[in-house]
């Protein structure tokens, strides 16, 4: 698959876009986590079912997206049957996967597309400015990276195909250091006993990386696209 640089646009609008182009109704949001995603496809009109491994991340989900349907599971074992949605959504969940588990969990989200179906991926890639003052706190380089082999590993093998990838940059606005550690630590909230060990060190970088976007002080962060579907084999 060749690539290209898209023009700023935001990552749900991006999905949002995607999905119906294709004309998706069904769709599985995997790696959930307390359902922001889904919330905003629900939104948009989509029937929206969850998965998770965390089962806490899943309770919150359920309270929060009670119009969508949310399991508790991994990508890599999927209790649906085949052809059961329309488009699988990994937003910035591929590479939570376990590295050795990372091909079985798309080619179960290949496995359980219709036809016409696609599986849509957005995986942050291990540079820029957030990335960079992240890094004191988790640094996430070679999970990021074995994300990317993976996928190209299942285009690689006939598996899958595809449009070009895009590649973007998604500002994340962050009023101050202490509103960054908080980012971080909503994510994971096991975060934050390191980010507070490093605070000099990541407040150094934060002012080295900070730029100023239209509504005020961001990090940038660049994210790759890919639409994949089942390939002849």
């Amino acid at each position: 698959m060749t690539e290209s640089r898209a023009d700023v646009m935001d990552t749900g609008a991006r999905i949002i876009a995607a999905l119906s182009e294709i004309g998706a109704r069904d769709v599985l949001d995997i790696g959930c986590g307390q359902g922001a995603l889904s919330r905003s496809l629900v939104r948009a009109g989509f029937a929206v079912t969850g998965i998770d491994p965390a089962p806490e991340a899943v309770a919150a989900a359920r309270l929060a997206v009670p119009e969508a349907r949310f399991e508790a599971c991994g990508a890599e074992a999927m209790p649906f049957e085949a052809r059961t949605f329309d488009a699988c959504v990994f937003l910035n969940s591929l590479h939570h996967v376990p590295v050795p588990l990372m091909q079985s969990a798309l080619r179960e989200a290949l496995r359980v597309l219709r036809p016409g179906g696609e599986v849509i991926i957005v995986e942050p890639l291990a540079e820029g400015a957030f990335f960079e003052v992240m890094r004191p706190v988790e640094d996430e380089t070679e999970i990021r990276h074995a994300a990317i082999r993976a996928i190209d590993a299942i285009v690689a093998s006939g598996h899958a195909t595809g449009h070009a990838t895009v590649t973007y940059e998604r500002p994340t606005p962050v009023a101050d250091l202490d509103a960054f550690i908080s980012y971080l630590t909503r994510v994971d909230p096991a975060r934050r006993s390191m980010a507070e060990s490093k605070r000099d060190v990541i407040g150094r970088l934060f002012d080295i990386h900070l730029s100023q976007g239209p509504k005020g002080s961001v990090l940038n962060q660049p994210l790759r696209l890919w639409r994949l579907h089942p390939a002849e084999i």
